[in-house]
């Protein structure tokens, strides 16, 4: 046991979950994948069987301890959420881990990256949860490979089929999330994969993400805006849900009273077509010269797709703007 390691951290804001408490069931770095735009840097610790790392009483009195501080500074908790620093469903007593946390009253989430899904037992413990997010960076075999780097014994037509297995026996809030790399996963066609795929799973909402901090792999780069929001366009057809994550956590859709800020932190989630801009620049009295200052100081970026005109928040404002 590495009790020493083990941890739990937060609330945090959390545009998916409000106000997060995160749970970090895995010791560092122990993966399935060692997926090239990784904040945490490589795996060092590659595998695809389930394991045990700390008992599940030891994770309880940890979070419960948190949750204890967090009440008593009025810190209020949305979600206790499984993100921890390797994949959580290789802790083989997750089930048990979700049961327990369930006593402290709050809803659970888990953010897998989906690798184990073909998996009958990891299926079933997630579906203890309220709320599980699902990775899908691509459905070609050989763009899995480059860009999750996965564990040679696993295979992604079993991860595929666990997916769409899982979202027909679960009962939560199932969410999907696509990080797109530049010049690897990013093209119309890939996308379109992608989305013909969500089709099929139908989850309540499909996340559109890039790298937004160092990466394992330098080479990993973000795309360009209008791959993003081309993505955006694409998946949007045939999800209901679909958002944007860009970088911009802990201010998106806020109440400033300032309409570029409240245009900016649309924008960093929805690219906006220009009839949704003009009608917030009308609810909020102001007018065009906003838009035309917010794009000559790199702050947004216009896109032409599909014959409309969009509006996205630049990732990488211009250096002095």
């Amino acid at each position: 046991m590495q009790d020493n390691i083990m941890k739990a951290y937060g609330p945090v804001p959390s545009r998916r979950l409000g106000r997060s408490l995160g749970v970090n069931n895995i010791p560092p770095k122990i993966c399935t994948y060692s997926c090239v735009y990784c904040q945490l840097g490589r795996t060092t610790g590659m595998g695809s069987e389930r394991s045990s790392f700390y008992e599940p009483e030891a994770i309880l009195e940890t979070v419960e301890a948190k949750i204890a501080k967090a009440e008593k500074a009025n810190e209020s908790i949305d979600y206790i959420t499984f993100v921890p620093d390797g994949e959580p469903t290789m802790d083989i007593k997750l089930g048990r881990e979700i049961d327990l946390l369930k006593t402290c009253g709050y809803k659970i989430a888990v953010i897998t990256n989906s690798s184990l899904l073909g998996r009958e037992d990891v299926r079933n413990e997630l579906g203890k949860a309220d709320w599980v997010s699902l990775k899908l960076d691509s459905l070609r075999h050989d763009v899995w490979r480059r860009c999750n780097r996965p564990h040679r014994a696993l295979r992604l037509d079993a991860i595929l089929e666990g997916m769409l297995e899982f979202s027909k026996m679960y009962n939560g809030i199932l969410v999907t999330e696509t990080m797109l790399v530049k010049d690897l996963n990013d093209g119309e066609e890939p996308i379109r994969e992608i989305a013909g795929f969500l089709a099929k799973l139908q989850p309540a909402k499909a996340y559109v993400s890039v790298p937004t901090r160092p990466p394992a792999e330098k080479w990993a780069k973000q795309p360009r805006e209008e791959a993003v929001s081309r993505a955006y366009q694409i998946i949007s057809n045939v999800i209901d849900q679909a958002e944007c994550l860009i970088g911009y956590e802990g201010d998106a859709f806020a109440s400033t009273g300032n309409v570029e800020e409240d245009l900016l932190s649309v924008t960093a989630v929805h690219p906006m077509r220009e009839e949704a801009v003009r009608a917030l620049l009308a609810r909020t009295r102001g007018d065009w010269s906003i838009i035309s200052k917010l794009i000559a100081r790199g702050r947004l970026i216009e896109i032409e797709y599909e014959g409309k005109r969009f509006y996205a928040r630049r990732l990488r404002p211009i250096e002095g703007a």
